[in-house]
């Protein structure tokens, strides 16, 4: 399965955060060996959704339920999938502000509507009562990381690894560190940029956060990017740091010191975005 040229931010939830019955399937999940891989997952994950969408579109399948799976010292960490109201999402967003005629060609009204029937009962108030406030754990960038995915991440959580069979390079955090990093990251740039793009990424993501236990898991992972990525620019990249600076020196005053830094951060990934015209 070829590489898919994106990046990831997840969350690992507890097995507390789901309700008894999603408990005693994830366990279940584990104890029958059925987790998978990161590295593993994005392909199988977009397999799936192929074939069970099938040549015509015209359904929207249920698809299998699948997840990462962490084993930390306090228990499982879990990362479901769900691919079912991911694909749905998917499909009325891919209709957002096209002409009525290429929406139908790209997504055929039958799966549109029963996209939209599979996300109204996904945050119905009935299904709030019944499993919790429904969480998509998984956000995916393509060509790419999010500079505001970086403010969540300090330099020392990075775990790089360049095996000959294995090229991988990822943040892990507590989500209570994440949160504070956002809600810091936001202070700042509300008083020096205000109401600014970057100010209103970041207050996205710092909602999102909001959503999981407190005891969960972060992770930033560059997935088939390090396959855009020579060992030793894997090694030399310090995104994270590039993001601190620019905070500090906003929060100082510093305004040429923060730009230097911003500019040298974008330069970085528009180059890796840039890849993606190459034939």
């Amino acid at each position: 399965m070829p590489s898919l040229f994106a990046s990831y931010l997840r969350v690992y939830e507890p097995l507390t955060a789901f309700d008894r019955d999603r408990q005693a399937y994830w366990r279940r999940y584990v104890e029958q060996g059925r987790a998978v891989a990161p590295v593993e997952g994005p392909g199988r994950q977009r397999t799936s959704v192929i074939e069970a969408l099938g040549a015509g579109w015209t359904r929207l399948p249920d698809l299998p339920e699948e997840a990462y799976v962490l084993e930390a010292d306090e228990g499982l960490l879990v990362c479901p999938w769900n691919l079912r109201i991911r694909v749905a999402e998917a499909a009325l967003s891919a209709r957002d502000g096209v002409p009525p005629v290429l929406a139908d060609a790209f997504v055929p009204p039958v799966l549109a509507g029963q996209a939209k029937a599979v996300v109204e009962d996904w945050r119905s108030g009935a299904r709030v009562l019944e499993r919790g406030v429904p969480r998509v754990h998984e956000q995916i960038a393509t060509w790419g990381v999010p500079l505001r995915w970086f403010v969540l991440f300090d330099p020392e959580e990075r775990q790089h690894v360049t095996a000959p069979d294995r090229r991988a390079l990822r943040f892990r955090t507590e989500i209570s560190k994440a949160r504070r990093r956002s809600s810091r990251a936001l202070s700042v740039l509300r008083k020096s940029v205000g109401d600014a793009p970057i100010t209103e990424a970041v207050e996205e993501a710092a909602r999102w956060l909001e959503e999981f236990h407190p005891r969960s898991v972060v992770e930033l992972d560059y997935g088939g990017l390090v396959d855009l990525l020579s060992d030793e620019t894997l090694a030399d990249d310090d995104s994270p740091e590039l993001v601190a600076a620019g905070l500090a020196g906003l929060s100082e005053g510093e305004a040429e010191e923060a730009s230097a830094a911003y500019d040298k951060l974008v330069a970085r990934w528009r180059a890796v975005q840039l890849l993606e015209r190459c034939n």
